[in-house]
C-alpha cells in the first residue's frame, strides 16, 4: 500500500445494544472517546462496500463505547451494522506529531533491526497490556522451488524505543528489536 488511502480505520460496530438501534463500537484511538469527536463515520462492510453514518449520539459504557446512528431505529437494522470498519477521512483527522504515525500508514513497510536483519512487514496492530503492538510478518524462504516459506511473526513493542525511524516515503521502519527474541 505505497499510497495513503483518503479513509482511516478508528473502530469497529459490535452488536446491538438494546432495542432502540444503538451499538456497541470498539475505538481504535486514545483515548476510546476520542471516536465520538467525529459525527461523520463511514462504514465499510465485511464485503468492502461502503455507507456514509451520522452519528446522533455515543458515551463511554464499560470498556467500550456505545452510539446510535442515523436511521438505525431497532435492534435488527444495528444488528445489520455488526462487523462493519468506522471510517474517518484523513483530512478531518489532527496532524500526527513529531514521531508519530498513524497505525494505517505503517501497515505495508519493511522493517529492520538495528543489526540490519529484515524481520518482515508491518501487517496490523494490536493493543496489549503494554501498549500498541506492531506486529511483523515474515514470510521466510521457500524451503523448495514452489513451496511456500514458513510464516513468522514479530511482535514489537510500538513505541518511541523501539521504533528508531520511520521513513514513510521510502516504506521502511527500523527498530531496536532482536530477531531472536521469540
Amino acid at each position: 500500500m505505497n499510497a495513503r488511502s483518503p479513509w482511516v480505520e478508528l473502530g469497529r460496530i459490535g452488536a446491538p445494544f438494546g432495542l432502540a438501534g444503538w451499538v456497541h463500537v470498539s475505538s481504535y484511538t486514545d483515548p476510546p472517546e476520542a471516536l465520538l469527536q467525529y459525527a461523520e463515520w463511514q462504514l465499510r462492510r465485511p464485503a468492502g462496500e461502503r455507507q456514509p453514518a451520522r452519528r446522533l449520539e455515543g458515551r463511554v459504557h464499560g470498556q467500550r463505547l456505545v452510539a446510535r446512528l442515523e436511521g438505525i431505529e431497532d435492534r435488527d437494522a444495528a444488528a445489520r451494522l455488526t462487523g462493519a470498519t468506522i471510517e474517518v477521512e484523513r483530512s478531518a483527522l489532527p496532524p500526527a506529531g513529531e514521531r508519530q504515525y498513524y497505525c494505517v500508514d505503517l501497515i505495508g513497510c519493511a522493517v529492520e533491526n538495528t543489526e540490519g536483519r529484515a524481520l518482515g512487514t508491518v501487517a496490523y496492530f494490536i493493543d496489549a497490556p503494554a501498549g500498541a503492538v506492531m506486529v511483523v510478518e515474515d514470510r521466510g524462504e521457500p524451503q523448495a522451488a514452489g513451496a511456500p516459506g514458513t510464516k513468522r511473526e514479530h511482535w514489537v513493542l510500538a513505541d518511541p524505543r523501539h521504533l528508531l525511524e520511520v521513513d514513510l516515503a521510502a516504506r521502511r521502519v527500523r527498530v531496536d528489536w532482536p530477531a531472536e527474541l521469540e
